[in-house]
């Protein structure tokens, strides 16, 4: 039985009160759940600390380690940094929802075997569906729908490729492997669906946008992190994942600079800053390993940062196209400084998170001579400093003016932001003090001359980049076709055609046995004619006739003889 109480029951358990409690008490647990699991988290040793029996299997529902107890702090600290953001304007409902939603993160954390594993990541799937519906619109409850299709194959694909690892080795127990066989690679495909990694990666962008201002923030911390830490824990040193995690980050790029939608720009930049992630799994190294956890870590708090300064956006203005808004520094001066050190960190500049663990990810591809991925991660860093770092603040909060005049974000929003800023200014300043929770020793210096003047340049020349082809970065009223046009678009037209065609053939079927059974029913009714004012026998139906006894016998026995040989036969 539980040898101690799982920290991810505790916030499943604010979950509950929250749906059932209302006014401070409501308001209470909304704080003090997320405080306390980050407590519990703390207290989880290292090791196997809670197990629970299953049939001939032994779960491990709780297991410790530095890289397990690093991804559950900063998953409780979002669950509690967005309460604080959220609990004036969210219902409680979706409060509820994101509570179990982040509680599911958690307990992926601590999951010691592939059956727990997977019962939180499905925990994961279901709530977060409910976070999307909460936006409350048709298009909020259609994304949903597609992104519960979507989570539900995957989840299927995990679930397949676990029965047959449980099958063929016996064990349950959560360790490193690569991927050599149908078993492993359905648990890697799984795994990188929730990822987001392309070509299954346009949930994320369909989905995300269309929930509520303060939904999108939860969105963004929990489900591409967790397979990030699946990544560390079951395949590190994965070679195919360099090429994946590449992949994402150019294809993040290129789309969110396409974008119009400003939230859409931000969940594109998600896939993109994933895949820096990825690859540094699929490079494998302590260095490497320990860069995918710190820069998930620090990518957790500065993208919910940007969510948290576009959800302000939109929660005052009722906007979300870089189209629609501009000029809005002048009067959400606090918006727009939280949302320009979001983008400041995700760039990776100086002084700011995104540097101290974005670049100990370089420095692993560095350190092993991949001089290529080196190349294309620097060149991905510009890139994504023309479309978060400059791209968003300066569409949404400066450019031309639109004329809207807003309020600037409530306090309660206010404060969370500047708790996420805090932490963005201190991982930057004083990284040293991070690197020691990270899962292996750091022997890294993130600020040394050489670092600090290739991305200073890398910068600052991008950013030049942008303001000299402005007016090819203007946006305008466009959609952006990504590759769920091909099930969303494309299989739905063929499926229609298909479906034309056989309704057609099966009309087409339908007249010639009419026909057929029309002509029939004539033939068979003139053999039947039985007018008894027919002048000659010969005049009535074949069958109406009066037969000689003769030929009679001899159609009998015919009939009799074809019966006893079929009989024999």
């Amino acid at each position: 039985m539980f040898d101690s109480l799982p920290p991810a029951l505790i916030l499943l358990a604010g979950a509950l009160l929250i749906a059932v409690l209302r006014g401070y008490w409501r308001i209470g647990v909304v704080l003090l759940a997320p405080l306390a699991t980050l407590l519990a988290v703390w207290q989880v040793p290292d090791g196997i600390v809670a197990t629970l029996p299953f049939l001939d299997y032994t779960l491990q529902i709780v297991e410790g380690s530095p890289l397990r107890r690093l991804f559950a702090t900063v998953f409780a600290g979002m669950a509690l940094v967005g309460g604080l953001y959220a609990y004036r304007t969210a219902r409680w409902y979706e409060l509820s929802a994101a509570y179990a939603y982040a509680a599911g993160a958690i307990g992926v954390c601590f999951a010691g075997d592939l059956i727990t594993l997977f019962l939180y990541w499905e925990l994961m799937a279901l709530f977060s569906t409910v976070v999307v519906w909460c936006g409350n619109s048709a298009a909020a409850r259609a994304a949903g729908i597609r992104y519960a299709i979507m989570h539900l194959l995957g989840g299927i694909i995990l679930k397949v490729g676990i029965e047959g690892v449980v099958v063929h080795t016996g064990s349950i127990d959560i360790q490193p492997m690569l991927a050599t066989n149908f078993d492993t690679w359905m648990i890697l495909i799984g795994i990188l669906i929730n990822a987001a990694a392309p070509p299954v990666s346009a949930w994320l962008a369909d989905s995300y946008p269309e929930s509520s201002p303060t939904g999108s923030v939860f969105l963004s911390a929990f489900t591409t992190k967790t397979a990030v830490l699946a990544l560390i824990l079951m395949f590190p040193g994965e070679k195919v994942l360099i090429g994946v995690g590449l992949f994402m980050v150019m294809y993040g790029i290129i789309f969110a600079l396409l974008e119009n939608d400003v939230r859409r720009i931000l969940a594109y930049s998600i896939v993109n800053q994933v895949g820096f992630m990825v690859c540094a799994v699929g490079i494998g190294t302590q260095m490497a390993l320990n860069g995918a956890a710190a820069h998930a870590f620090a990518h957790i708090i500065y993208k919910a940062l940007l969510f948290m300064s576009a959800g302000v956006v939109i929660y005052r203005t009722g906007k979300n196209k870089c189209t629609e808004v501009g000029g809005l520094f002048r009067t959400m001066p606090v918006t727009a400084f939280c949302g320009i050190i979001g983008a400041l960190a995700i760039s990776g500049f100086p002084l700011t998170s995104g540097f101290t663990t974005k670049t100990m990810i370089s420095q692993a591809a560095a350190d092993e001579s991949l001089v290529t991925v080196y190349m294309l991660l620097a060149a991905a860093s510009a890139g994504v400093f023309l479309h978060a770092g400059i791209k968003f603040p300066w569409f949404v909060f400066f450019q031309r003016d639109s004329g809207l005049r807003p309020k600037d974000a409530p306090w309660n929003m206010a404060a969370a932001m500047f708790v996420l800023v805090a932490l963005c200014l201190g991982i930057g300043a004083f990284p040293g003090l991070f690197y020691q929770f990270l899962p292996y020793p750091v022997e890294y210096t993130p600020y040394t001359a050489s670092k600090v003047l290739f991305y200073l340049q890398l910068l600052l020349f991008s950013g030049l980049a942008f303001f000299l082809l402005l007016p090819l970065m203007r946006r305008t009223e466009t959609i952006s076709l990504d590759t769920d046009w091909l099930w969303r678009v494309l299989l739905n037209r063929v499926a229609c055609s298909i479906g034309a065609f056989i309704s057609a053939l099966l009309a087409a079927i339908s007249r010639v046995t009419d026909k057929v059974l029309t002509r029939s029913k004539k033939a068979c009714a003139k053999q039947m004619n039985t007018d008894l004012d027919a002048n000659d026998d010969e005049e009535l139906g074949l069958f109406a006739r009066s037969w000689p006894i003769g030929r009679t016998a001899m159609w009998i026995a015919v009939l009799l003889t074809g019966y006893v040989f079929a009989y024999y036969l």
